[in-house]
């Protein structure tokens, strides 16, 4: 194995300090909250973590827009009220995050394409109907909302990952080799892009097995070209991506089984977490010679998504970044 390339936080600041300083500033002065405030928020359990209120924030008073977004801890026993009660006082949208994008397939209206493809939904976007029958966004409604609304769900982290894992860990996928920890909401959607991207194996790793196994056999229907398996590979691969939440928490287990794996046989180490900054899987993995990255990029991108379904308007992208530097890095 090579060494360490420079940390991908660095990189990542220096490209931000090269931005003109009209275009990364996260605005100061933030409009009062009034009766005509709009509402966002992200659902999820735990959510204490989530810097997706600062990144948001920061948006929509670039965006100008009298919105706020919240983050709520709800039990996915409470998932369906909380939807429901979203939509009553009409919400603009939600997030959600662990553990709730597999059980929101099946409590929302609508799904989008994106949710339907990669079988997950991060993203709600509430809708009304138009006196033609149309169903909008309820940004289309600015003063008075219809009472008939609607949730659609989409799926935004799919090509957040991608995105994230090319541009933080400079890789290309196709032909590489990768081992996913974890075939939940996030392992599966990123175990489906991945293989949807060509990758050429797929070494699935789950705590319950029956699960990866499900997940095998939709790629191998799907994407009958990639070469996916379960459990850990003999060999060394290209990317090693913890799809799991195994690190959010101090005492967590790794979510590496080292009897079975060396961190050095990867070239490169994704954590999907993102606070804190390097979960003790990238510690090990930095100091085993890998290049690493968190989850940082995944979040901004599905978010910048997010956004533009719930607006219709271009996310402001690096002021959405340097939000999101500030409060996860503090700096």
């Amino acid at each position: 194995m090579g060494k360490s390339s420079s940390s991908s936080f660095a990189q990542r600041k220096l490209v931000l300090c090269s931005l003109p300083a009209y275009n990364r500033r996260v605005p100061d002065q933030i409009a009062p909250i009034d009766s005509s405030t709009r509402y966002c928020a992200v659902f999820g359990h735990p959510i204490s973590h989530s810097a997706s209120p600062a990144m948001h924030n920061a948006a929509l008073a670039q965006l100008r827009l009298n919105w706020r977004y919240l983050a709520f801890d709800v039990h996915p026993d409470n998932l369906p009220e909380a939807i429901a009660g979203a939509r009553r006082m009409k919400f603009i949208g939600l997030n959600l995050t662990v553990p709730h994008k597999l059980l929101a397939l099946k409590m929302v209206d609508q799904l989008d394409d994106s949710a339907r493809v990669w079988g997950a939904v991060n993203t709600i976007c509430f809708e009304a109907r138009l006196a033609n029958g149309e169903w909008r966004p309820l940004i289309s409604f600015p003063t008075e909302v219809p009472e008939d609304i609607r949730s659609r769900g989409f799926n935004s982290d799919a090509d957040a990952i991608v995105r994230s894992i090319q541009e933080d860990l400079g890789l290309k996928l196709v032909g590489t080799q990768i081992v996913l920890l974890g075939a939940g909401g996030a392992g599966r959607v990123a175990a489906l892009k991945l293989a949807s991207e060509n990758v050429a194996a797929l070494y699935l790793v789950n705590r319950t097995l029956s699960k990866a196994e499900a997940v095998a056999s939709e790629i191998r229907k799907r994407f009958p070209q990639v070469n996916v398996s379960l459990g850990y590979p003999k060999g060394p691969v290209d990317l090693l991506l913890n799809a799991t939440s195994l690190g959010l928490k101090s005492d967590d287990a790794s979510p590496v089984d080292r009897s079975q794996f060396e961190l050095r046989s990867a070239r490169a180490v994704y954590d999907m977490i993102y606070r804190p900054a390097e979960t003790p899987l990238l510690k090990a993995a930095r100091e085993a010679g890998c290049r690493t990255a968190n989850g940082i990029g995944m979040l901004l991108y599905q978010g910048a998504r997010a956004l533009e379904i719930w607006t219709g308007r271009p996310a402001p992208i690096e002021v959405m970044r340097s939000a999101l530097m500030k409060n996860v890095y503090g700096r």
